[in-house]
């Protein structure tokens, strides 16, 4: 692991990178951070540590149990000055962290929504909805479908790169090759909105380099006379950026390398070329590339990267990515300028370097501290200039995050009762080290106590101070872990010994049951008392498990807390023997599954509720199905006219939830005229089949009145735009003279009738007619055609012949083809069109045909 440095900014504060993400940036040292608490103890003659009682404590030697708890932990409670403190500091870092991330992302947006409005000539309101409606039907963030926007636009070296990285490690991994995307742009979004080279290089590194597992970065500026200038690192501790601030010309280094060989240099492992380069003594055997930054055939420096470990062939996208990376170098390098006598303002003090190289030669975790003072020159604060590679955060925390924060920012309880920020300053002004052995250092994560314990050293060397620290061995730190677990699991551990009712509680199950910590545990045996009482039986019978049969068991009960809450708990447990098979002891676990069995309850009442909606939504299919099979039979009984053949066919949905308002009729009136009808009602469900009904039942009625085609279709308009909710559909009505062999024929926004004569089949020439329910009042034109013998026509509704994706001429045009074909029987041909029907939209479908004798 590497330092990471940061620059002082206004007011102390660690420099932050504006264009830094919500999952890249540096994180703000929030009250996660260790708070350290120290109490020196005596000693006796022989160096031992004596306690208030005056009995001698383990020699160094001995052991001491991991789970010892501090006599004052219940000073460093969230409830106390210091508790508050860490609390508000965790707060403002978070809300510090999101309105990074929002800032930006905010900018990708604006620059999509520019984009639509460019696209699309729209203003910037319609713009946003737009953006906003495509996100949701594609199913991704926001953030991420504007990257694809800018990329579709900008069509530049970085989209190409981003679409090359996507494509070669999709397969592998879909969820993090989309934010690769956004990763990359949200690094030239950076970059480009740097206002220094420094800027750019926390870009490079936060954005799109540590993803790719490099720990550091340098950003060289190409002089005139073939010298080097830092202008920007990120990674490395503030003294290694001084000391390599200026590489005077003919110096043979990495980045020098870079600079000459235009295709870049790539190193597997730095140790073994020889060649110096910045942060060589930290990472000796990483691997290192040197890229030269260069715009319009013109080099302007160099970009290189540290890796940790040695570095493997990297495949042909991440070298892309990488070279693109060197390019947005390039363009702010091309106006980059050194500042006036910047070689002669080193960045941290002389003592502060040296201490830092003497802090880097140590085998324990040491922080190199500087004094932060404010603007009257009074000391506030102590900056953490430097941590060494073998530093070790109790909270868990990588160097990065630590090194260049103020002492009280990364550990705010440290001015707490425990004094050791007092003690800091005391050696700082005075030059008196101090030392302590086995002293308690206490992290409060999300209002959780966590403690470790490690020898302490603090020293003064010129204007800088030393802070030493070993934890104590490995058991800490996987107590640590486990208390970790814990919390997050909401687990809370005990112990029970049978024989002297000795009783052991961990802090989390003082927590998940509502009592203090110097309250007394409550036996296993006591457990009915606090449960509920509708729980007895299972906990007994838990009970007689554990401790009569003397068998692991398990239970859920609720627990019923003194504050009045009420928790579902999961306690399992445990029984341990001694030699004789004898019960010794119980140790168990108790878990908190409120949350879990909330989830279940919800869970379950939403798949009763589906399971309700799912029967209600059958059973009024089914209905449905019944009346519209009722009144449209799949086929009708042959009408007796002479002269005449009369054929239906009606093909329901293939989706019973689908179920249409295609409707059709033939029957013979009074006059001995024969009525032909097909009509599609808009819509699908019981109110299109219950409006396919109302429509069907009128047209028969009016059409007993004697009038033409054209004048029922008015007629039936008034019906649907008045009569039936104001539903829309499509018809088209015949009247068929048998003794003239003639069809009067009207439509309303329905296809024509289809003619088939000898081997031609075409349609009938289209007439003027709206479609019904649309308007008030509206007029058909009808017309007449002579039929011939053998002469067969055809109505239809669109389910014969809709398709999703081809237009309606192609589609009628493969029914003309097919009701070509010459077959014996009209029964035949109307299953023939069925059969080799094209239709893909799941739709009902009716078909009326007549064949004159």
């Amino acid at each position: 692991m590497s330092e990471q440095p940061r620059e002082p900014g206004r007011g102390g504060e660690p420099k932050r990178d504006p264009a830094a993400g919500p999952e890249s940036s540096l994180p703000s040292v929030t009250s996660d951070a260790l708070p350290l608490t120290a109490d020196e103890e005596p000693k006796t003659s022989d160096g031992e540590a004596v306690t208030a009682d005056g009995q001698r404590r383990l020699s160094e030697g001995q052991q001491v149990p991991p789970d010892a708890q501090p006599a004052d932990l219940e000073d460093l409670s969230p409830a106390s000055p210091v508790g508050r403190l860490a609390a508000t500091v965790e707060r403002l870092s978070r809300e510090v962290r999101a309105a990074q991330a929002e800032a930006e992302g905010r900018a990708l947006i604006e620059l999509a929504k520019g984009v639509l409005v460019e696209r699309l000539k729209c203003g910037p309101a319609q713009a946003a909805r737009q953006l906003a409606q495509l996100a949701e039907q594609a199913q991704v963030t926001l953030l991420e479908l504007a990257v694809d926007v800018i990329n579709q636009a900008a069509r530049d070296r970085m989209s190409e790169v981003t679409e090359a990285f996507l494509a070669a490690t999709r397969a592998a991994d879909e969820a993090e090759t989309e934010s690769a995307a956004v990763r990359l742009r949200a690094a030239e979004s950076g970059v480009l909105a740097a206002d220094d080279a420094q800027a750019v290089a926390d870009a490079l590194m936060e954005q799109a380099l540590r993803p790719l597992g490099a720990v550091a970065v340098a950003v060289w500026s190409a002089g005139a006379d073939g010298s080097l200038t830092l202008a920007g690192s990120a990674g490395f501790s503030p003294a290694e950026a001084a000391r390599w601030r200026y590489v005077p010309p003919d110096v043979v280094t990495v980045a020098r390398r870079g600079l000459i060989e235009r295709e870049g240099h790539w190193i597997t492992t730095l140790g073994a070329t020889g060649l110096p380069s910045i942060g060589l003594h930290h990472h000796p055997d990483g691997g290192r590339v040197a890229l030269p930054a260069g715009t319009g055939g013109r080099v302007h420096g160099v970009l290189e990267i540290a890796w940790p470990t040695p570095l493997e062939p990297q495949p042909p996208q991440i070298v892309r990515q990488v070279e693109a990376l060197a390019e947005l170098c390039a363009h702010t390098l091309e106006t980059y300028t050194p500042p006036q006598g910047a070689a002669k303002e080193p960045r941290v003090l002389p003592d502060a370097a040296e201490l830092m190289d003497l802090a880097d030669g140590l085998h324990d975790p040491a922080l190199v501290l500087v004094p932060h003072l404010d603007g009257d020159g009074h000391l506030v604060d102590f900056r953490i200039q430097h941590v060494n590679s073998r530093f070790l955060d109790p909270a868990g925390r990588p160097r990065a995050v630590v090194s260049g924060a103020l002492l009280l920012e990364a550990y705010p309880m440290a001015a707490g009762e425990s004094e050791l920020f007092q003690r800091v300053e005391r050696v700082y002004a005075t030059g008196e080290p101090f030392r302590a052995r086995r002293m308690n250092l206490t992290a409060l994560v999300d209002q959780v106590p966590l403690s470790a314990v490690a020898d302490i050293s603090v020293s003064r060397h010129g204007m800088s101070v030393l802070l030493i620290w070993r934890i104590e061995d490995e058991t800490a730190r996987l107590a640590s872990l486990l208390q970790h677990a814990q919390r997050l699991g909401r687990i809370g551990g005990f112990e029970e010994n049978v024989l002297t009712g000795e009783i052991t509680w961990n802090g989390q199950l003082f927590d998940l049951y509502g009592r203090s910590q110097t309250s007394t545990p409550v036996a296993l045996e006591e457990l009915p008392a606090h449960a509920h009482p509708d729980d007895g039986v299972s906990i007994r019978r838990f009970l007689r498990t554990l401790l009569h049969h003397q068998r692991p068991a398990a239970a859920a009960f609720r627990l019923q807390r003194p504050d009045g809450v009420t928790r579902h708990i999961r306690i399992v447990a445990e029984p341990v023997l001694d030699t004789d098979d004898r019960l010794l002891l119980v140790r168990g676990a108790y878990q908190d599954i409120s949350a879990q069995h909330w989830t279940e309850v919800a869970l379950a009442a939403t798949r009763d509720q589906l399971a309700h909606t799912e029967q209600q939504a059958t059973e009024r299919n089914r209905l449905t199905l019944q009346l519209q099979h009722a009144i449209m039979p799949p086929t009708q009984a042959p009408l007796q006219v002479s002269g005449l053949q009369v054929a239906v066919r009606y093909r329901p949905a293939e989706t019973e939830q689908l179920v249409g308002g295609d409707w059709y009729d033939a029957v013979v009136l009074p006059s001995r005229l024969v009525l032909l009808c097909v009509g599609d009602v808009a819509g699908h469900g019981i109110e299109a089949a219950t409006s396919m009904v109302v429509l069907r039942n009128a047209l028969r009625g009016l059409a007993v009145t004697g009038a033409g085609p054209g004048q029922l279709l008015s007629w039936l308009n008034i019906v649907a735009h008045h009569l039936t909710g104001a539903v829309t559909a499509t018809a088209v009505c015949g009247l068929y003279d048998p003794v003239r062999r003639t069809l009067r024929w009207a439509r309303a926004g329905h296809l024509p009738p289809v003619l088939v004569r000898d081997t031609e089949a075409t349609p009938l020439p289209l007439v003027r007619g709206l479609l019904l329910g649309a308007v008030p009042e509206a007029v058909y034109e009808e017309t007449e055609i002579q039929l011939a013998p053998e002469d067969t026509l055809l109505m239809y509704t669109d389910g014969l012949v809709e398709r999703r994706d081809r237009p309606v001429e192609e589609s009628l045009t493969h029914l003309l083809t097919t009701a070509r074909a010459a077959l014996s029987t009209l029964d035949q041909q109307l299953d023939r069109l069925l059969t080799y029907s094209k239709s893909d939209t799941d739709d009902d479908t009716c078909i009326v045909g007549i064949r004159v004798g």
